[in-house]
């Protein structure tokens, strides 16, 4: 089933759910008001839900009404945690070789991952505002997942079975406040915003034969002012699975409903497939040609995240977002 968050005015917005084609939506009134009542209470909750979706794609929905991304938050609007890992070795690969250094061997077994701010996610649609063109705005094409209680020590096999929904993610950074905050040795903050999340959140059965042991055998399209930018292979270079990227949080404690996990960048060691985030273009322009040319997001660019698939139908629907000058609204 598709899940997504209507705007309402409130902090955590109105649950509905979306027809198969994303075409049609029904209020989930009478059921759960929000999604993270649903994830809270999961195997009573999520049986009605799909029984209304069902309806909604049979063309029985008493109340359907035009599904309108536009006024989407992020389907969890704001979560208990926000876990996003670095699982394509080969962008840490690019970024290493970029600046001439080692990728170390621990990073091959063991996840890379920052903690992120939980508390004000962004619409799919909404402008990602940011202070100044100075900080080097990029887009981060990921892909999220959100989970349901998984005990601490789980192994990656149990973990996946954690999962609830999935969904795509705009990681949003700004580059040149990494690396004064990353020589402090305690990681990101100030250089991480808010993260944007895609329209719908979908229940893994939508993926069909896609979904493949904790990876998604699908491409991940990027779309930067009108250009496609981006047609990244999600599945065959995932070097940790969801599965792996869960069992590493839960090392040392629990996972709780509506903790929600990402992927890091979809990369490609094929050029060819294009670029999840400006920062991997640059790296490769400086593997080539010993300095970067493509120029960070500025204000008005826009850019477009989606995954489709294998009849080329949206999943997700999209991000559409721009770059927006605070100062100017």
């Amino acid at each position: 089933m598709k899940l997504a968050t209507y705007k309402d005015g409130s902090r955590d917005g109105q649950l509905i759910v979306v027809s198969r084609d994303l075409g049609q939506a029904h209020y989930a009134t009478g059921i759960a008001d929000r999604l993270q009542q649903v994830l809270d209470d999961w195997n009573f909750l999520s049986p009605q839900l799909q029984d209304l979706y069902d309806q909604l794609n049979a063309g029985r929905g008493r109340h359907a009404f035009p599904f309108d991304p536009m006024q989407c938050m992020a389907p969890l609007p704001r979560a208990y945690q926000w876990a996003d890992g670095s699982a394509y070795i080969n962008h840490v690969e690019l970024v290493r070789k970029a600046r001439g250094a080692e990728v170390p061997e621990s990073f091959y077994i063991d996840p890379l991952m920052y903690q992120g701010g939980s508390d004000d996610f962004i619409g799919p649609c909404d402008d990602v505002a940011v202070p100044s063109e100075a900080m080097g705005i990029d887009f981060e094409a990921e892909i999220a997942v959100v989970t349901g209680d998984v005990k601490m020590g789980a192994t990656p096999e149990q973990a996946l079975d954690g999962i609830r929904l999935m969904m795509l993610a705009n990681d949003v950074s700004l580059r040149n406040l990494i690396p004064a905050e990353l020589a402090k040795g305690f990681g990101f903050f100030q250089s991480k915003p808010a993260t944007a999340f895609s329209p719908v959140a979908i229940t893994l059965d939508e993926l069909g034969d896609a979904w493949d042991k904790g990876r998604v055998n699908l491409t991940l399209q990027s779309t930067w002012n009108g250009r496609r930018v981006g047609m990244c292979e999600a599945g065959p270079e995932m070097t940790f699975h969801f599965g792996q990227l869960i069992a590493h949080i839960c090392k040392t404690r629990n996972v709780r409903a509506g903790s929600i996990v990402g992927s890091g960048t979809v990369s490609n060691k094929d050029w060819s497939k294009g670029y999840s985030c400006i920062a991997e273009k640059r790296c490769i322009e400086t593997i080539q040609d010993g300095k970067p040319k493509t120029e960070f997001m500025k204000f008005g660019d826009t850019i477009r995240i989606e995954m489709k698939n294998k009849a080329g139908q949206s999943l997700f629907g999209a991000i559409e977002q721009a770059i927006a000058d605070p100062a100017a609204t």
